[in-house]
């Protein structure tokens, strides 16, 4: 598997990925007007111009996975990990999520990263603690759907 940085010629192929990954978040959640089933072209061409975006890509150089991020200040707001369903336990999340954590720390040592992901998304909440971040909110949205936010600081002593 190769990460790297995608490019603008990803994005389009990129939001397809994206529609076929979140299926199964909407099916857990009986919604399927989740923002990321909703999402259009502009809309992930406004987050790469304003952040990154990485791509994971198998040995046949196809895209298996995608994460997205922008910084605002002193915290990294992590957005939509996505692996392809076939592709999915086989640690390309875990892969992808640190990744984007190196590259922000090579920037800035002493930052916060903050995601969010659903109740009920088990294998989520559980990479995420297993990544070493901490459950510090929730927000409901709306019937159907809650969200548990997660940080992660990275603080660098120095003496």
């Amino acid at each position: 598997m190769i990460i790297k940085k995608a490019n603008f010629n990803d994005l389009e192929e990129i939001l397809s990925l994206q529609k076929l990954a979140y299926i199964s978040e909407a099916d857990l959640y009986d919604d399927y007007s989740i923002e990321p089933l909703k999402q259009n072209i502009d809309e992930i061409r406004n987050e790469y111009e304003k952040g990154i975006i990485l791509k994971a890509l198998n040995n046949d150089l196809d895209i298996i996975g995608s994460i997205r991020a922008y910084k605002d200040n002193d915290t990294v707001f992590i957005r939509k990990l996505i692996v392809h369903p076939n592709f999915q336990n086989k640690g390309i999340g875990k892969s992808l999520l640190k990744y984007i954590e190196t590259y922000f720390i090579d920037i800035e040592p002493n930052i916060e990263f903050k995601l969010f992901t659903g109740y009920k998304s088990s294998k989520n909440i559980y990479l995420y603690k297993k990544s070493g971040y901490i459950e510090f909110k929730s927000e409901k949205i709306s019937e159907k759907l809650e969200f548990i936010h997660f940080k992660k600081i990275n603080r660098i002593n120095h003496k």
